[in-house]
Formats: structure tokens, C-alpha cells, sequence
């Protein structure tokens, strides 16, 4: 196994562990428990006190800070390995843009504490699924199974568009929902409904100011819960929307793979997993309701939403990369099939 893939792997798996640790931040309320940035409590970030962090919302914040300085580290030397041993130029540009994603992705989490703007966390969450999507794909380009969808034929241009167009759709589909609970999360809405899966007894729940009122009462002297909003309520309603949405199109992609006959037997591992994260991400966020918010379950809903985004890239490119090359190595071998019949 080539030794710059590996790398890219590892901070693929690096990057993962970084968003795991952003939603137990977002998950126990741990976000402003440094107060400033880039220093932890006017310490410098690498040599704050282990006493002072070991335990509680400190530890979930400067430990984050921690791994994204790491992730950041290894950006920086995936991107530099690339410029020096790459001979693909577009691939060693997706190391620089890397680099770049990183350090802003660094910065918007350090504006997020100093101007206390839930909207720049949203931005900072929804950085975050991208940088992943782009650290794996830069490590498929480096492994063998890029050469070999590349070198493969079986699927005319015209089907494979079409399923690539549909993968396209569900994976935007999908990159809409996390940044839609991206925002449930920073306005505090995970729990807006706090009944799955119908909303407060019914399939859509009322939204009038009585309806609204009575539903706030009720929060406040039985589940002791901190009232809600209308449109925390539709926020939470319209996530849940889009995950049926999303269940039922990766379902379509399955079952297109399935009956196809051309397609490799890696690009149809990939379109029959798809729907387990998808199945598994919407029974862990019925999970986060039930158990009002339990921050293991709610981080595990946002490392299986972040799979589920990085399937739906990864099948795209494997579409968009299968038979790419096939058709010029063909024609690169009609010349010589000619000249070994003039010769006979």
C-alpha cells in the first residue's frame, strides 16, 4: 500500500475524530467553556495547565482545539508530500485548497467564541463536512481502485450519468440536512419536538400561538424543558423531512445498483452501505429525542451523518472515475493491433 495514501487515510480518520469532537462540544453545551481564543484562559494553547482542563466542558473545548491543531498539521504535510512526490497538477492544487479550508476552518471557530455568533458555528460545521469530503477524495485519487476504475469499461456514458446524477442529488440532499442540523443544534432546537416520530401526538404538530403556548406550558411543568419557538419547531420538522427524503433516495440508488450488471462490484459495496448509515443516522437521531439529548448519542448521529455525506462524494467520483480512461486505452491499442496484421 503506498505510503502517501496511507497518510491521506489517516488524516481522513483524523478529520473524522475532529467533527466527533466538535458535536460533543455543541452536544454539552461545551462551546464558550474557553472564553478566548487562540489562547485558553490567556495560556498559550499548547501549554495550558493539564489540571485546568482535565475534566468537564474545558476539557471537551480544548481538547477540539487540540485535534483541529493536529488535523491542521497534517494537512500542512499532506499538502507539502503531494506538491513534491505528485505528478497529477490538479492534485497537488486540491492539497493547496486543502491547506486553505483548514486554516479557515480554524479561524471561523476561533470568531465563533470571540463574537458569540451562532451563525459562524453553522458555517464552521458545514466547513467541516466539506474538508472531510475533499481529505477523502484526495485519498481515493492516491489508491489502487482509482486506477482500476479508471482502466475499466462495461457502462455506457449515457447510464452512467444518469446514476451519477442521481447520487449527486441525494449526497446534496444529504450535505443540506447536516447543515440543517448544524443550525437545530446552534439555535438550541434538537428538542423543539421532543416526541418521535409523531410531533407532539400528531403527524405535523400545530403551530398556532394557542397550540404554541399550551405546548411551552406543558415543557416547562412536566419535562422541565426551556420553552420553544415556531420556527425551532419547523426547523426540527423540516430535518426530519429531508431524512425521509434522503432514506428514500438512497434507497433508489441501491436498488439501481442492484439490478445493474456493469457496475463494479466496489462502486455497489458503497451504493448498498449507503442506505445502512442513512437507516442508522435516522435511529440515532430518534435516539437523540428519546434520551433528551444524550451526548454520546447525538456525537454518534453526527459521525454517521458525516459517513453518510463522504458515501455519497465517494460514489460520485467512483461514477465519474469509472471507464474515464478506458476508451483512450483502447484506441492507444488500435494502432498496435493494426500493425501486428499488416506484419502477419
Amino acid at each position: 500500500m503506498r505510503p502517501l495514501y496511507r497518510f491521506a487515510c489517516f488524516t481522513a480518520g483524523a478529520t473524522l475524530l475532529l467533527i466527533c469532537s466538535g458535536g460533543l462540544v455543541t452536544s454539552t453545551n461545551s462551546g464558550l467553556a474557553v472564553p478566548d481564543w487562540p489562547n485558553s484562559y490567556g495560556y498559550n494553547m499548547f501549554t495550558f495547565p493539564w489540571p485546568r482542563w482535565s475534566s468537564g466542558g474545558v476539557f471537551h473545548e480544548h481538547s477540539h482545539r487540540l485535534i483541529a491543531s493536529g488535523v491542521g498539521l497534517l494537512t500542512i504535510v499532506l499538502a507539502a508530500w503531494l506538491w513534491l512526490s505528485e505528478s497529477r497538477r490538479w492534485l497537488k492544487r486540491l492539497g493547496v485548497v486543502a491547506v486553505v479550508a483548514v486554516i479557515l476552518q480554524g479561524v471561523l471557530g476561533g470568531l465563533r467564541v470571540i463574537a458569540l455568533k451562532d451563525e459562524i458555528g453553522i458555517f464552521h460545521a458545514g466547513l467541516a463536512q466539506a474538508f472531510l469530503c475533499l481529505i477523502c477524495f484526495i485519498a481515493f485519487a492516491l489508491s489502487r481502485a482509482w486506477d482500476r476504475l479508471g482502466s475499466t469499461a462495461g457502462l455506457d456514458v449515457a447510464a452512467r450519468h444518469r446514476v451519477r446524477a442521481v447520487v449527486v442529488l441525494v449526497t446534496a440532499l444529504i450535505y443540506g440536512q447536516l447543515i440543517l442540523g448544524a443550525t437545530m443544534r446552534h439555535a438550541h432546537a434538537e428538542l423543539s419536538v421532543r416526541d418521535f416520530p409523531l410531533a407532539y401526538g400528531k403527524i405535523f404538530p400545530p403551530l398556532d400561538d394557542a397550540s404554541i403556548a399550551r405546548i411551552n406550558q406543558e415543557r416547562l411543568d412536566v419535562l422541565h424543558l426551556p420553552p420553544t419557538t415556531r420556527v425551532q419547531i419547523v426547523l426540527q420538522m423540516l430535518h426530519r423531512a429531508g431524512a425521509l427524503l434522503a432514506g428514500i433516495g438512497v434507497g433508489v440508488v441501491a436498488f439501481v445498483a442492484a439490478r445493474s450488471g456493469t457496475l463494479p462490484a466496489s462502486i455497489r459495496r458503497v451504493a448498498f452501505v449507503w442506505p445502512l448509515l442513512i437507516g442508522g443516522q435516522i435511529l440515532l437521531g430518534a435516539y437523540t429525542i428519546w434520551t433528551h439529548k444524550a451526548a454520546d448519542v447525538a456525537t454518534a448521529h453526527v459521525a454517521v451523518g458525516a459517513a453518510s455525506l463522504v458515501s455519497g462524494v465517494m460514489l460520485t467520483a467512483m461514477l465519474s472515475r469509472f471507464g474515464a480512461v478506458a476508451p483512450l486505452l483502447a484506441r492507444l491499442a488500435q494502432p498496435s493491433a493494426r500493425r501486428v496484421e499488416v506484419a502477419a
